[in-house]
């Protein structure tokens, strides 16, 4: 007689089915390979007790992902969190706010045949010698000055430009520029040898005149911008023009 197998075989649904799951796998007994044989057991339930399921079970899913994918180290305070990068491509981060004093300062280097940045033209407020090679000078607002930046290397010069701006006014725009803090109303700017020494005898000849380039309306470097940089000469700054440029300041506010 064929005896009934002693397995007990699982063929009606749990009273508390949420008291089967919670409870803990027993251990296999012995140091042999049962102890470490588990098998998958497949249970067919409602989609009602499914859904609970997952919903118990999912906070701990998440934190334990979460601990997971923290980095090591004290946590930084949300108050001292760099923020996120704008995803818009035409935000940028503000510039820093024009000093209390209102004065334009520019950091000038001369490391001969290295680094040589010069002012060309300019009445500075104040000098600051920082050390041999570096000072600072300020200027006032609304004062023009050149800036005359030149640098090599190993195989050459690295950079040749210069640049004749204008200091702002507080709470005025402007456009950043290295070693010029904040940065200014830039009214030329040239790279390249060629059209910065083309620049450079433009001032001597409004030098030649006695009259200070600092002193030159900055319509005329625009002007001397845009035409060079068209591949045009620029009209010359005469004494006459100067001389109204002069008259129009006295009577304006």
């Amino acid at each position: 007689m064929t005896q009934r197998s002693s397995k007990r075989a699982f063929i009606a649904r749990p009273a508390d089915p949420e008291r089967m799951i919670k409870a803990p796998e027993p251990r296999a007994k012995g140091n042999g390979d049962d102890a470490t044989f588990t098998a998958r057991l497949t249970i067919d339930i409602t989609p009602e007790l499914r859904g609970r399921i997952k919903v118990v079970a999912f906070p701990a899913r998440a934190d334990r992902r979460g601990h997971a994918a923290r980095p090591a180290g004290p946590r930084i305070p949300s108050s001292r969190r760099r923020p996120a990068m704008s995803s818009a491509p035409h935000l940028r981060l503000v510039p820093p706010p024009v000093p209390v004093d209102g004065l334009t300062r520019v950091e000038l280097t001369w490391i001969e045949k290295k680094v040589e940045y010069w002012i060309r033209f300019g009445k500075e407020k104040e000098e600051q010698i920082l050390d041999r090679r570096r000072r600072t000078l300020s200027f006032a607002s609304n004062s023009i000055f050149a800036l005359v930046r030149w640098a090599s290397n190993d195989h050459g010069t690295a950079i040749s430009r210069i640049d004749i701006v204008r200091a702002i006014t507080p709470g005025e725009h402007f456009q950043t520029l290295p070693f010029v803090r904040p940065g200014g109303d830039i009214l030329l700017k040239m790279e390249g040898w060629p059209k910065v020494e083309r620049v450079l005898q433009i001032i001597d000849a409004i030098e030649s005149l006695s009259i200070d380039p600092a002193e030159v309306s900055p319509h005329h470097w625009r002007h001397v911008h845009n035409r060079l940089t068209a591949g045009h000469e620029p009209r010359s700054y005469t004494a006459e023009q100067h001389r109204a440029i002069l008259l129009r300041r006295s009577v304006e506010p």
